[in-house]
């Protein structure tokens, strides 16, 4: 399954894409209303505008195997720590070996932005941001297809 925090992602029209080829289901989650899609692939779920409501769903829905496209790093922490495997839009890949370093310059960008060291101003989404996640997605859709979950039958 493929979980996207839809609200503001640039790259759905390329999820849609990507996970048609490889045959894999996709719900989008958001605060505000979403475009209806007739695939049965695609699913909309719209939750309450309530703080981090769609992060909430999603992290309580993602688990090993699936994919969860998502900017926030609190919500890749939260979705990393499921066994879900976890990409930006810009194709930055969250892991167990990153995820803690990403969180940290998060919240150190938060503090400079508090204390008026920086004004926050992120670059703005690229065409080579959008072939990096294009690449980085299609390779964590191959994986997520490949993935086989742990049974507790083998001797």
């Amino acid at each position: 399954m493929i979980y996207v925090d839809a609200d503001a992602c640039p790259v759905k029209p390329e999820i849609l894409k990507v996970a048609a080829r490889h045959g894999m289901e996709v719900t989008f989650v958001a605060n505000s209303g979403l475009r209806p899609s007739r695939d049965p692939m695609v699913k909309n779920v719209i939750v309450s505008n309530g703080f981090d409501a769609a992060d909430n769903w999603i992290a309580e829905h993602c688990g090993p195997g699936d994919i969860v496209v998502t900017a926030d790093v609190p919500l890749a922490a939260r979705s990393v720590a499921t066994g879900a495997m976890v990409t930006g839009p810009t194709g930055r890949v969250f892991d167990q070996s990153n995820i803690g370093m990403a969180t940290a310059m998060r919240d150190l960008g938060a503090h400079l932005r508090e204390t008026g060291e920086s004004k926050g101003y992120n670059a703005a989404f690229s065409p080579r941001d959008r072939s990096s996640f294009l690449e980085t997605f299609d390779r964590l859709c191959r994986r997520a297809k490949a993935y086989a979950p742990p049974t507790g039958d083998i001797p």
